[in-house]
Parts: structure tokens; C-alpha cells; sequence
């Protein structure tokens, strides 16, 4: 598996899941895993790990300033720390309402949890909202989820939340 990392100073997750989506046109690369990654280094921006077990598309250089978050969010990934994974195999078939174990067989998800830690049901109704984010937790992928209606569950990350002090303008 090659994986690596790219720092371009994406301000949140929308602005580089758009990058990765124009610009790397990760939709024709169906073993692609791709991350997202919030970093400090040298100020807050999102930054991206691409891994993929036959090579990877050419990617823009990143920055020298950027190069410690890049590499950050490769070693980060490579481990199955942290990283949001926005392509993955099998993220197309995860729309509609899936019960947990179909989306963990259509898909590269190990692991679904609830917020909290509790495993739900395999027969558990999980309603994807087709915005379906999972995350490195200790070497697994893993998505988190939250009850979205009685007996049914859904990804906790919401495909458009409300920004911060949306109300107070």
C-alpha cells in the first residue's frame, strides 16, 4: 500500500473533499483511501492522506510551510490513528437505508459504533443520508452513529451542518 500525505491549507473538510474530488478525480480510483485530517501544523487547516495498493494519481507539490502537516497526516493514517475517510471501497454503495451489516460487506467499514462506544445490532436500519464519513480509530475504520428515529441509526457527521453562530447574524 502506497499512501502519502498532501498540505494545501484547506480551511475545512468541504474545501478539500472538493479538491479531491476536481482535482484528484477520486471517483475513477475505486481502491483509493482518502482522508481528511485537521492539523495545526503551522496553523489550523485540513490536510489529506491518499493510499492506495497500485500507486497513486500525480498530486500537486505541497508547500515547504505545509510539508510537517502532510507528512503528519500520512504517519497518521499509515498507523490507523486518525483520518476521516472520504473515499474508501465501496462509498457508492453506501445510500439510502442500509442495515449495519450490509455496510460493513459493501464496504471497506470494519467497525460501526454508536456515540458512546455501543455496538448496535448487524439488522440495525442505518439511514446513510449518502454522507457516509468513517474514521481511523486504533487501526480500525470505523463509523460513528447517533439514533436518528426510533430503532434506526445514522452517520453522527451530518452531509451540511449548520456553521457555528449561524443564528447570530
Amino acid at each position: 500500500m502506497i499512501i502519502t500525505g498532501v498540505s494545501l491549507g484547506h480551511a475545512d473538510d468541504a474545501a478539500a473533499e472538493h479538491w479531491l474530488h476536481d482535482v484528484v478525480g477520486v471517483a475513477d480510483l475505486p481502491d483509493l483511501v482518502a482522508c481528511t485530517h485537521l492539523v495545526r501544523t503551522p496553523r489550523p487547516h485540513v490536510a489529506i492522506s491518499l493510499a492506495a495498493p497500485d500507486g497513486l494519481p500525480d498530486l500537486p507539490a505541497t508547500p515547504a510551510d505545509l510539508v510537517p502537516a502532510a507528512e503528519l497526516a500520512a504517519a497518521e493514517h499509515r498507523a490507523g490513528r486518525s483520518g476521516r475517510a472520504v473515499r474508501y471501497p465501496g462509498v457508492d454503495r453506501l445510500v439510502g437505508t442500509l442495515t449495519v451489516a450490509e455496510l460493513l460487506e459493501f464496504s471497506a467499514i470494519e467497525q460501526v459504533i454508536m456515540l458512546g462506544g455501543a455496538q448496535p445490532d448487524e439488522d440495525t436500519p442505518l439511514v446513510t443520508r449518502d454522507f457516509v464519513r468513517p474514521q481511523w480509530i486504533n487501526g480500525v475504520l470505523t463509523l460513528i452513529t447517533t439514533p436518528v428515529g426510533p430503532g434506526r441509526i445514522g452517520p453522527f457527521e451530518l452531509p451540511d451542518p449548520t456553521p457555528c453562530c449561524a443564528d447570530k447574524h
